[in-house]
């Protein structure tokens, strides 16, 4: 099967200004940074790190259209689509197709705890009803409902489910998933401290959140593993880039930390929106640490 999701996806900060709104030049500025200076290969609007559970519909639609007319067509812009109903998953899927996305990313429905069966009712409704690339997001910490393999393998009868990111950490999710329907669907890496490990089982795509603020670094360990297929190399870099991924999911304040970057590069989006609070001053020593660590990582020799 040829591969279409090659390459690092960003998770993109949402931007807001001063007063907490929406920050359209700010977002832009930083869209334009990834896809400009970091080479990234896709850019994901409206997912957990964009902060789409703290942002009103209207604010979730301007946030797409924003980033659908920045990006230009350069790069695929997957929408985050998640909702809890499938009913509002389908209507805001429908209007990210209207702007002109490439595809959509869909969590389960949170707070749900979904069985098996709900979760196939609530990803095949969705694929009868729009016409899109459907990326699945397997992440149950954060959804509460874990989507098994074999459900997986249940779903890909619909042509336009075609790919599922993976994020329980469970490398077994991977071969599992590739012994049963590996030729209809790709495994795409959701688990940013196991990158280096599921781009070595022969995943090809990272959506990564950490890229908002190590871009390059990502689009680096890709290009070394991926490309040029030099573990050895790969390895002695990831050395210096993993402690990173690891405060970002060991803290669990992947927005804050992301932001708290950007703003220690002199590249602010902006505060989390509340009730996420900003880092404590010891994640921000740690932070600025490991950020010296990854940057230096990048220099010659």
């Amino acid at each position: 099967m040829e591969k279409r999701y090659r390459g690092i996806f960003v998770v993109v900060c949402t931007a807001f200004d001063k007063d907490g709104n929406v920050d359209e030049a700010a977002l832009r500025q930083h869209i334009r940074w990834l896809v400009d200076d970091c080479k990234v290969h896709g850019i994901i609007p409206c997912g957990s790190t964009g902060e789409f559970a703290f942002l009103n519909e209207q604010e979730r639609k301007r946030v797409v259209a924003i980033t659908v007319d920045e990006v230009k067509h350069q790069l695929p812009v997957i929408a985050g689509s998640a909702a809890c109903s499938t009913k509002e998953v389908i209507e805001y899927a429908q209007y990210y197709q209207e702007l002109g996305v490439d595809g959509v990313m869909v969590v389960p429905s949170y707070y749900g705890h979904l069985n098996q069966e709900e979760l196939y009712y609530h990803y095949s409704t969705i694929a009868k009803n729009i016409e899109q690339p459907i990326i699945l997001y397997n992440n149950p910490g954060t959804s509460g409902s874990d989507l098994l393999p074999i459900t997986v393998a249940r779903l890909v009868e619909f042509n336009n489910i075609v790919a599922i990111k993976e994020s329980t950490g469970i490398m077994q999710r991977v071969v599992d998933i590739n012994l049963l329907v590996g030729d209809q669907i790709e495994v795409l890496c959701g688990c940013d401290t196991l990158a280096m490990e599921m781009f070595a089982m022969g995943v090809e795509g990272w959506i990564a959140a950490p890229a908002n603020v190590v871009g390059k670094q990502c689009v680096k360990l890709y290009q070394l593993m991926v490309e040029q297929k030099d573990i050895c190399t790969a390895w002695e870099f990831y050395k210096h880039v993993r402690p990173l991924f690891d405060l970002f999911e060991g803290s669990g304040q992947y927005v804050a930390l992301a932001k708290t970057g950007l703003e220690m590069l002199g590249r602010s989006v902006g505060q989390p929106r509340k009730p996420l609070l900003p880092p404590s001053d010891e994640l921000k020593t740690q932070l600025k640490v490991l950020l010296d660590i990854a940057s230096k990582a990048l220099e010659p020799g």
